[in-house]
C-alpha cells in the first residue's frame, strides 16, 4: 500500500529540459500532469523524514523505583533550602512543610483562593509568575505553545469539593490529588524541592500511602521507606563536629599529643642546620683547591711562553754518492759438444 504523499505515479524528467529534476506526475489533460510530487517541498508531497510510528514513546520504569523518587520528592519539598534553591518565594511562609485547614477543599471561587493565598503569605510566589510571563524563544511559538513562565506553588488535597475550580484560573499554581501523585508536578524538570501546600487530609494519608520509617505501607503491598544514606541526619552535629585533625601534618595537634614533639623538631633543624655548614665549608675548600690548581696551571703556561725560543745549528746534509750505471754484458752462448 502507498503511503501518504506517495499515491500518484511519478517520475523524474532527467536533465536537459531546463526545469528541476523533481519527479513530476505522468500524464496529460489536466492541471496535475507535470506538476512536482514525492518532495516535502512539493503540494501533496510528503514530509521530510516522517515520524515514525514504531517509535517507542514510553519507558517501562520499575515500580519501586518510580515510588522512590516520589518518596525522595516529598521528602525535598519539606527542605527550605532545596525549595528557595529552585526559586520559590518562602521568606514570609508562617511554617515549613506548610500544612492548612480542609476547608479550602470547599472554595469554588478564584476570589476565595486568592484571599487564601495573600493570607499564608504564598501571594509572592504566584506574583513571580505573573513576571516571569514571556513568549518562548525559537519554534515552539508555532506549535500551539507560545507562551512560557514559571512554577508556582503546588497544592496537594484529599478529597476535591470545588478546589480544583478555584485555583485552575491562578498562572503557576498547580493541583494534585494525595491519592495520585505525579512525579512530573513534585518534580518539575526532575529538580525537586516544589514549594508544596498540604492539607490536613492529604498530609495524614502519607503514612498510610508510603509507611514511615518503622512500619510498612498499608495502603501499597510490601512497601517500605528507602533507608537514609546520611546514618546521622543531625545536620548541625554533622556541621558543628570537632574537626579531627592529623597529628603528622598540624603542629598544634602533634604537641597535644606529644609537648616533646618541639624539642626534638627543634634539634632535628638544628643538625640539618649544621651539616648544611658543613657540606658549604668542604664544598669552599674543594672551590680553593680548584682554583689553586688552575692557578698553578696558568702560571706555567705563562712561564713557558715567555721563555725565548732558541734556534738550533743547522747541519749541513752530506750528498748521496751516485751509483754507476750497470753496463750491459753480452753473453755469448757456447755450443754443446757432441
Amino acid at each position: 500500500m502507498s503511503q501518504d504523499g506517495h499515491q500518484t505515479s511519478a517520475e523524474s524528467w532527467g536533465t536537459g529540459r531546463a526545469v528541476a529534476r523533481i519527479p513530476r506526475v505522468r500524464g496529460g489533460g489536466t492541471h496535475r500532469s507535470g506538476q512536482g510530487a514525492f518532495g516535502n517541498m512539493c503540494r501533496g508531497g510528503r514530509m521530510f523524514a516522517p515520524t515514525k510510528t514504531y517509535r517507542r514513546w514510553h519507558r517501562h520504569i520499575n515500580v519501586n523505583q518510580r515510588r522512590y523518587a516520589i518518596v525522595s520528592a516529598i521528602a525535598a519539598s519539606g527542605v527550605p533550602a532545596l525549595v528557595t534553591s529552585k526559586g520559590h518565594l518562602i521568606g514570609e511562609v508562617p511554617e515549613f512543610p506548610l500544612v492548612v485547614s480542609e476547608k479550602i477543599e470547599e472554595y469554588n471561587k478564584t476570589k476565595q483562593a486568592v484571599i487564601f493565598l495573600r493570607r499564608i503569605k504564598a501571594w509572592n510566589d504566584v506574583q513571580k509568575v505573573y513576571k516571569s510571563q514571556r513568549f518562548r524563544a525559537g519554534k515552539g511559538k508555532m506549535r500551539n505553545r507560545r507562551r512560557i513562565q514559571r512554577r508556582g506553588p503546588l497544592i496537594v488535597y484529599g478529597h476535591d469539593k470545588g478546589i480544583r475550580k478555584a485555583f485552575r484560573n491562578i498562572p503557576g499554581v498547580d493541583l494534585m490529588n494525595v491519592n495520585k501523585m505525579n512525579l512530573l508536578k513534585l518534580a518539575p524538570g526532575g529538580h525537586v524541592g516544589r514549594f508544596v501546600i498540604w492539607t490536613k487530609s492529604a498530609f495524614e494519608k502519607l503514612d498510610a500511602l508510603y509507611g514511615t520509617w518503622r512500619k510498612e505501607s498499608k495502603l501499597k503491598k510490601d512497601y517500605n521507606l528507602p533507608s537514609p544514606k546520611m546514618a546521622n541526619t543531625d545536620l548541625k552535629k554533622v556541621i558543628r563536629r570537632v574537626k579531627k585533625l592529623n597529628p603528622l601534618k598540624n603542629t598544634r595537634a602533634m604537641l597535644k599529643l606529644n609537648p616533646y614533639a618541639a624539642v626534638t623538631k627543634r634539634v632535628a633543624i638544628l643538625t640539618a642546620g649544621q651539616r648544611l655548614l658543613k657540606s658549604d665549608e668542604i664544598s669552599e675548600k674543594s672551590k680553593t683547591t680548584k682554583s689553586l690548581l688552575m692557578r698553578r696551571k696558568k702560571q706555567i703556561l705563562a712561564a713557558k711562553a715567555a721563555k725565548p725560543k732558541v734556534s738550533k745549528p743547522k747541519v749541513a746534509k752530506a750528498p748521496k754518492k751516485s751509483t754507476p750505471a750497470t753496463k750491459a754484458v753480452k753473453v755469448e752462448k757456447v755450443p754443446a759438444k757432441k
